[in-house]
């Protein structure tokens, strides 16, 4: 009888002991797969903010070089240029709690917490197995 129960705790331990790996390898993998996604998402962030950079880079020569064959001074037309653009970034500090840090960390945040449907999930399982 003895036996029977010391069997039975020792079979016990061990499937608790496989259980409680298998979770934290479920857990690592998940967050391992949600830190990849960000991860995605913020260097994808970052290629279009340097596009959108360049762009506006390129944008500030033609505006530059259009309202100096406005005014008919390159130098006078640059430095409109570059008085909008002053206005711009003024504007663009003032606003970039409620704007821009708002939307950043919205899109990092669903792409962190964003959920895998139960049937991808069932789908990989029986891909695996």
């Amino acid at each position: 009888m003895e036996d029977n129960f010391q069997d039975f705790f020792t079979e016990s331990r061990k499937l608790l002991n496989d259980y409680v790996e298998a979770r934290l390898d479920l857990v690592r993998l998940q967050l391992s797969g949600r830190l990849a996604n960000a991860l995605g998402v913020f260097f994808s962030l970052i290629m279009a903010s340097f596009l959108v950079f360049f762009i506006i880079i390129f944008l500030g020569m033609v505006v530059g070089f259009w309202m100096g064959s406005v005014t008919g001074s390159n130098a006078l037309g640059f430095l409109i240029s570059t008085l909008i653009f002053a206005v711009l970034l003024t504007l663009a500090i003032l606003f970039r709690k409620k704007y821009i840090q708002r939307f950043i960390m919205d899109i990092i945040l669903a792409a962190i917490l964003k959920e895998e449907e139960p049937d991808s999930i069932e789908n990989d399982i029986n891909e695996q197995g």
